[in-house]
């Protein structure tokens, strides 16, 4: 019954969710604290009488609280069903392999390649450094390639490639071919490329509520970029699901997407987190890599990777863990809140 297509499909696998007792989740990047406290005065007075009705397709006002919000204008956002799905739209609109591979990080976000597998979109791995940093030179002798993309900070090393190296990568790569750059953690110290928008009418900016603005369960994702990109993403859209994002999902967006203030200052927690527990791994003779992400990538000289994960699993810990070649000696940890990461740090020294 099943489609030839179906049988060749290897699905993104999540981060684990366990249900068998409590954890300190740091396993899947979610912020460790609320969403802005602005959202609960509007779900207590939301007049259930508007469900009946269909959402804005085009999300208007969401749109527009962006477009102020990064100072760009309507016709140059796209809303989608979290960024995972206007990520989806965009590998439809943009790449095929007509003019070659999808080029992409080999350590990188690991739904790619799966959506490659989906669309039947023919795809290269690039090699990182021997740092984990992305050369753009290395994707600028690629003789035939469809698009780029990649995340900025990078997933899972946490890296950032600074603004003047993507500005350079840009300046060379054919303006005719798309670069996705997938901004989801570039809050927590990176710098944005969205300035480059209007220069650059092949680049689309992703983002998502789910990391810094603390909305994972909403599933909102947008994205930045030419209004031609914006238009064709629409077009994908409204042969999917005219309705991916929900009329509560919108107003919420828009208070988070408002209320910089507060998420200014709980981001600020987790990079003040973030660079206590890179020291005291960094004093507990850990290789830590440089992260401008929402969690740090490591490991230590003699312990597998699987082992670290195990072993602050039995202790009611979770971190991310990849069996992949070439990283399979290093965990993902999640920067959780101060009493976390000090539980954390105290059971990375009892057991390594």
């Amino acid at each position: 019954m099943l489609t030839k297509r179906i049988k060749r499909l290897s699905p993104y696998v999540p981060g684990e969710q366990p249900q068998d007792r409590s954890y300190i989740k740091l396993n899947t990047n979610e912020n460790p604290y609320p969403p802005t406290p602005l959202i609960e005065p509007f779900l207590k007075s939301f007049d259930i009488e508007r469900l009946r009705l269909y959402p804005d397709p085009l999300f208007g006002t969401l749109r527009k609280a962006i477009s102020k919000r990064y100072n760009i204008d309507i016709s140059q956002v796209f809303v989608g069903n979290g960024s995972d799905e206007v990520l989806a739209f965009a590998f439809y609109a943009f790449f095929d392999s007509v003019r070659g591979n999808l080029i992409f990080p080999e350590f990188s976000y690991s739904f790619y390649p799966v959506y490659c597998d989906f669309y039947g979109i023919e795809y290269r791995k690039i090699p990182l450094t021997e740092n984990f940093t992305i050369d753009i030179n290395d994707y600028l002798v690629e003789e035939s390639s469809c698009g780029v993309v990649f995340p900025n900070p990078n997933a899972p090393t946490g890296i950032l490639l600074p603004l003047e190296k993507v500005t350079a990568l840009m300046e060379h790569y054919p303006a005719d071919r798309v670069v996705i750059i997938d901004e989801a953690y570039v809050d927590f110290g990176g710098e944005s490329a969205i300035s480059l928008i209007e220069r650059f009418k092949n680049l689309l900016i992703i983002r998502t509520f789910s990391k810094s603005m603390s909305l994972a369960a909403l599933r909102l994702g947008f994205a930045m970029g030419d209004e031609g990109l914006i238009n064709a993403l629409f077009a994908v859209k409204d042969s999917f699901n005219s309705y991916p994002a929900d009329l509560i999902a919108q107003r919420i967006g828009e208070i988070a997407i408002n209320d910089t203030a507060y998420y200014q200052a709980i981001t600020q927690k987790i990079i003040n987190n973030r660079e206590f527990l890179s020291k005291a791994l960094k004093d507990l003779g850990w290789h830590v890599l440089p992260s401008k992400a929402n969690f740090i990538f490591a490991g230590k000289k003699g312990l597998k990777g699987e082992a670290i994960y195990k072993g602050l699993k039995e202790e009611g810990i979770l971190v991310r863990h990849f069996n992949t070649e070439g990283i399979q000696n290093f965990v993902r940890i999640t920067i959780g809140t101060d009493e976390e990461i000090k539980t954390l740090i105290a059971s990375i020294q009892r057991l390594f």
